[in-house]
C-alpha cells in the first residue's frame, strides 16, 4: 500500500467505523511544538495516544495548546496518569474517561494509563494511552495490568498506543502482542523503528487492538503527504506509530 492511500476516516453503511489513531511519545513538549503539531495534523487521527506529555506546572494549559494547534481535544490523562494522554477530533462521542496511577516502585518514575471509552457512530471502543517502565521486571508487570484494564471494560473493541521501552522480541512486548494485535506486525505500512537516536534503530512504541478490529494499515507515517523527515526529526525524539483501523458494528 503506498503511503498517499491510508484509508481515512468515515463511518461505513453497514455501521461499522474506519478511524485513525496514532501514538506519539511527545517528549514534555521539550523540543519543536510547531513541527510536532504538523505531523498530528497531517496523519489526521481520530485518537491521540501520547506519552511524556507534560506534568508539572500549568500542564493543563500546554496539554490543550498542543490540542488545539493539533485540532484536537484533550480526552483524558497528563499529569493525573504521570504522562500518558489522550486526544481526540470531535467526531468521537465520549461516555467516559479513567485516568489510572499504577503501583509506585520506590525510587523509580510513576507509571499510569489514560484511558476512555468512546464511540464512532454507533461503534464503542476503550482507548488506553501507556508509557511502560524502563525496568524489565516491572514494564512486564505493567503489560499485564494493561491486558486486564482493557479486558475489564464493557466496551466491544479496545486499542491501546504507546511507548513499551522495548522490541517486539521483549516479555511485556510478547505478552502484549500473544493477547492483542500487534498492529504493525498485522498490515505493516509506512516505517517501522520508532527510536532511531541510537543504533541500533529499534521499534519500541506501538498500537495494539482487540481481536475483531480490523487493522488496515499501520506504521511509522514517512512520507506521508505533510508529513517532512525535518518535522519528525525536530518534533520530538521518538517517531510517531499511525495505525487505520476499521470497527466492525456490532
Amino acid at each position: 500500500m503506498e503511503l498517499a492511500e491510508l484509508p481515512n476516516s468515515r463511518t461505513e453503511d453497514d455501521g461499522s467505523a474506519v478511524i485513525r489513531v496514532l501514538s506519539y511519545n511527545v517528549r514534555s513538549l521539550r523540543d519543536d511544538e510547531e513541527a510536532l503539531a504538523r505531523v498530528i495534523r497531517a496523519c489526521a487521527p481520530d485518537l491521540v495516544f501520547a506519552q511524556e506529555a507534560p506534568r508539572f506546572f500549568r500542564w493543563r494549559k500546554h496539554a490543550a495548546r498542543l490540542a488545539r494547534k493539533s485540532d484536537l481535544v484533550v480526552l483524558s490523562g497528563g499529569a493525573t496518569a504521570a504522562g500518558p494522554l489522550l486526544m481526540c477530533s470531535l467526531r468521537a462521542f465520549v461516555e467516559r474517561t479513567e485516568d489510572v496511577l499504577l503501583p509506585l516502585t520506590p525510587g523509580r518514575h510513576r507509571r499510569g494509563f489514560a484511558t476512555a471509552v468512546v464511540r464512532f457512530g454507533g461503534v464503542r471502543v476503550a482507548a488506553l494511552s501507556a508509557h511502560l517502565s524502563l525496568d524489565g521486571p516491572e514494564r512486564l508487570a505493567q503489560s499485564g495490568m494493561l491486558l486486564d484494564r482493557l479486558d475489564g471494560t464493557d466496551a466491544p473493541y479496545g486499542i491501546a498506543g504507546g511507548d513499551v521501552n522495548e522490541g517486539p522480541e521483549g516479555p511485556a512486548f510478547g505478552r502484549l502482542a500473544g493477547s492483542l494485535q500487534d498492529c504493525w506486525a498485522v498490515a505493516p505500512w509506512g516505517g517501522e523503528h520508532t527510536w532511531v537516536r541510537s543504533a541500533p534503530p529499534r521499534r519500541i512504541d506501538a498500537v495494539f487492538a482487540t481481536p475483531g478490529v480490523e487493522v488496515l494499515a499501520c506504521g511509522v507515517p514517512t512520507g506521508l503527504p505533510g508529513v517532512t523527515s525535518a518535522d519528525l526529526l525536530s518534533a520530538t525524539d521518538h517517531l510517531p506509530v499511525l495505525a487505520a483501523l476499521r470497527l466492525p458494528a456490532v
